[in-house]
């Protein structure tokens, strides 16, 4: 028996090419299947691989820090206080004389030495008044001399009695009148003397001047109080300054030994003014704030201090010998007192308490925990903890 096939017609080539695009998608299932079990299979060996990675535990961080060593030094031993500068003398300037003033001899801010002409008051009328004091003083010393002379002669006759007894008492005592009143005038001539020398105001002391206070032409009394100019001595300079009654003791010692130095710095404390030497301690203590009173003398060569400015005064009083120093910086606080962390060999860090003493110049001296030639660390502190990492910069 014939198949049933066999009598329908053959497809044509259009019906063969849609058979073959309705079959293909049929053979790529397998493929597409083993595709995704692949792609399964490479995330799960990949994120096992990663929390893997990720749970791997990591090596120490590091800490960049920088460090100093502990050392052995000599460490002066200062006590500061805050002082005032002062002129070593202060005069001002007046006239003794009344008179107008005539001229000036100085500039405004000049250096002046001793005996230099300041002012000059008008001179003329106490010129009058010694000329006329000394003309007093000729004409009673030459009556002197005529009283002197009869007197001579009295005394020749008198043995004689050819003169009384009296008139020899007399004339003794015209003598006598006579040379008193050449001794006044002698007394009026100095005085007379003393106002014409006032009438030239002169410097009493080597110093700066200052701002004019009178101008020529005016008048000016013996009883004016407001003087025509102030002058400074600033070479040498002073400065009174207070340390606390602590200090008072060591710096004692410190003058026993011999001359005690001082360093005038500026109110900041980084500019060194002048170097000195202390002139004595005050004789009490100021008990409302337990202070004493210091004077140090300066030599001011470069007028780097002036009368009014205030200063800091640093006393070396004495010198730790062989004192283990570091920076300040190392030093920290913490609930348990100060602290600083050490850099051991394996360049982790250990905590170490610490006593410290003076701090001078941004260094403390390290009376207990350290030893000479230990590393500490001076920054990033913060980041740190004990048995830390760090890395030397």
């Amino acid at each position: 028996m014939d198949s049933p096939l066999k009598n329908e017609p053959a497809p044509d080539a259009a019906t063969t090419r849609a058979l073959r695009l309705v079959s293909r998608p049929r053979a790529l299932f397998p493929l597409l299947g083993l595709l995704a079990i692949g792609v399964i299979a490479s995330s799960w060996l990949f994120g096992a691989h990663g929390a893997k990675a990720a749970n791997r535990p990591k090596g120490p961080a590091t800490v960049p820090v920088e460090i100093a060593t502990a050392k052995a030094t000599d460490v002066p031993v200062y006590a500061e206080g805050l002082g005032t500068i002062q002129a070593l003398y202060t005069d001002t300037i007046t006239s003794r004389v009344d008179g107008e003033l005539v001229k000036l001899g100085f500039t405004e801010g000049q250096m002046v030495k001793k005996g230099s002409l300041l002012a000059q008051i008008d001179p003329r009328p106490y010129k009058a008044a010694l000329d006329q004091a000394i003309a007093t003083r000729a004409k009673d010393a030459a009556q002197l001399a005529s009283a002197k002379r009869d007197l001579d002669r009295y005394a020749i006759l008198e043995p004689e009695e050819l003169t009384s007894k009296q008139t020899l008492d007399d004339q003794r005592g015209v003598v006598a009148s006579l040379e008193a009143q050449v001794k006044m005038d002698e007394a009026a001539v100095e005085s007379a003397r003393t106002q014409f020398d006032y009438t030239s105001i002169v410097s009493p002391i080597s110093g700066r001047t200052g701002i004019r206070l009178v101008d020529p032409g005016n008048i000016v009394h013996a009883t004016d109080t407001g003087g025509i100019v102030v002058v400074t001595q600033v070479q040498p300079i002073t400065c009174i300054f207070t340390l606390p009654e602590s200090a008072l003791q060591s710096v004692s010692a410190a003058l026993g030994a011999g001359p005690v130095a001082v360093v005038a710095l500026s109110q900041d404390e980084k500019t060194e003014l002048d170097r000195g030497t202390v002139s004595l301690i005050d004789n009490k203590i100021d008990s409302t704030t337990g202070t004493i009173r210091v004077k140090a003398e300066f030599p001011n060569s470069h007028n780097t201090l002036w009368p009014g400015e205030f200063v800091n005064a640093r006393v070396l009083v004495s010198t730790a010998r062989n004192a283990l120093v570091i920076p300040t910086d190392a030093v920290q606080h913490g609930a348990n007192g100060l602290f600083t962390y050490v850099v051991k060999s394996d360049s982790t860090v250990e905590l170490r308490p610490l006593k410290v003493g003076l701090e001078n110049g941004g260094m403390n001296v390290v009376e207990q925990g350290l030893e000479a030639g230990e590393r500490v660390v001076v920054s990033n502190q913060y980041r740190l903890v004990p048995g830390s990492h760090v890395r030397i910069e």
